[in-house]
């Protein structure tokens, strides 16, 4: 099937041959069309399947047209919300990139920056909105934003609003939104508290589930290194070698191990830039910017950073640490199979981790294929590390225990 066939009109085919975008993928085709007829809509997809293009052309084409029909609008006519800086930027690029032919005015707005030039939009005008919850309440509270004529509501990634704490925050927003609207729903998977908001939200909505979080992408080239923990820094750097790794999004699982295996990297000749909740906006937005435009090799990433990161042609997804709930496995070598493209991702496994394995290979059914051959295999009993850069002591001999002057309770603590 082609765009064509699914009743778009020729603003955003034009927009979209542009991309070389011909053919929808699953969700888009399953998705645009109810959509385009107003209804609501649950979809259940991972990263990477091309679901924001399945909401914001339908509510694009519905705007225009209504655009054409009275002009000009006064309030917002969308809002969609979405749980990270990352993700909110990537969904106003696409609708950028989709509505270029379009002239409707789209508006991204979030925490960690200056609100006056958001402020300032706002007051020109604003037909779509891609927010956060925290920053989108901020300017509600101050009167700056109305949502109260919302025609379109999306919730992108609910259940990782879910993850950050950010389920009260949508239902105040949910209740500011006017009860007659058309309403999209998506998530990677559906736990009891989505599945409630589910039921509250969404009238009589059709249901889209495609590439289920626990079947990874076939397409995808999944490799396992077995290798003690303090051997992970050397086989990463070893790795790098091969100038076939053109682009690397490796993945820590916490913020300080993100710094220190960028540089690591960058002490062993590697360009690589780090990405976390500690980094401010601008130098996120700095390093995913030099990422995508190939002058950083490699990004190091924690996993609430690297949501909504979305890189063509990415060559590379690196499990550093492997993630403590299988479902985020799923979801990180995703990035590596974006849109039907092909990709290779590589997981690192030390003694410590080899539960979390199991379970990972339990929620996709397989056995993530073993490298064999490679410098540093695992030691099944690893011993302890040494610091060797911690100041040595000076050598003091042993004295000989003291007679039986002491009390009862000093030899005890002598003991």
């Amino acid at each position: 099937m082609l765009f064509e066939q699914l009743n778009i009109i020729p603003p955003i085919l034009k927009a979209l041959k542009n991309e070389h975008y011909l053919t929808p993928t699953p969700i888009q085709e399953r998705a645009i069309p109810p959509l385009l007829e107003g209804k609501d809509l649950l979809g259940c997809a991972q990263t990477g399947t091309g679901k924001t293009a399945a909401f914001a052309i339908p509510i694009m084409q519905i705007l225009y047209n209504d655009k054409l029909a009275s002009k000009r609008f006064d309030k917002i006519q969308a809002l969609i919300l979405t749980p990270t800086r990352e993700l909110a930027a990537q969904i106003g690029e696409s609708f950028y990139t989709y509505g270029k032919f379009l002239g409707l005015r789209n508006l991204v707005i979030f925490g960690g920056v200056s609100q006056r030039p958001q402020v300032d939009a706002l007051q020109r005008g604003v037909d779509i909105l891609i927010a956060t919850p925290g920053r989108l309440l901020d300017l509600i509270e101050q009167k700056f934003i109305n949502i109260h004529h919302v025609k379109f509501f999306v919730l992108d990634e609910a259940d990782h609003m879910l993850d950050m704490g950010f389920i009260h925050d949508v239902r105040k927003i949910i209740a500011l939104l006017p009860t007659k609207r058309q309403t999209m729903l998506f998530s990677a998977t559906m736990p009891s508290e989505i599945n409630k908001l589910v039921n509250t939200i969404l009238v009589d909505p059709v249901k889209v589930a495609v590439t289920p979080v626990s079947s990874t992408v076939d397409i995808i080239q999944q490799k396992l290194y077995f290798v003690n923990k303090n051997n992970k820094k050397t086989l990463l750097i070893h790795l790098f070698k091969n100038k076939e790794i053109a682009s690397a999004l490796v993945f820590s699982r916490t913020k300080h191990g993100a710094n220190k295996i960028t540089k690591d990297l960058i002490q062993a000749g590697i360009i690589a830039e780090a990405i976390h909740g500690n980094k401010s906006q601008t130098a996120r937005m700095t390093a995913l910017h030099n990422f995508k435009a190939k002058k950083t090799r490699v990004l190091v990433a924690t996993d609430i950073a690297a949501r909504g990161i979305d890189i063509d042609e990415l060559s590379h997804v690196i499990n550093y640490d492997l993630p403590e709930v299988p479902e985020t496995y799923v979801h990180r070598i995703g990035r590596t199979g974006r849109a039907g493209l092909g990709g290779i991702a590589l997981s690192f496994c030390d003694n410590e981790e080899k539960k979390l394995l199991a379970e990972i290979q339990k929620l996709i059914s397989k056995n993530i294929p073993i490298v064999e051959e490679h410098p540093w295999p695992l030691v099944a009993n690893e011993p302890a590390r040494i610091n060797h850069d911690a100041p040595k002591k000076p050598f003091a001999p042993r004295r000989r225990p003291a007679a039986r002057t002491s009390s009862p309770a000093k030899r005890t603590r002598d003991q």
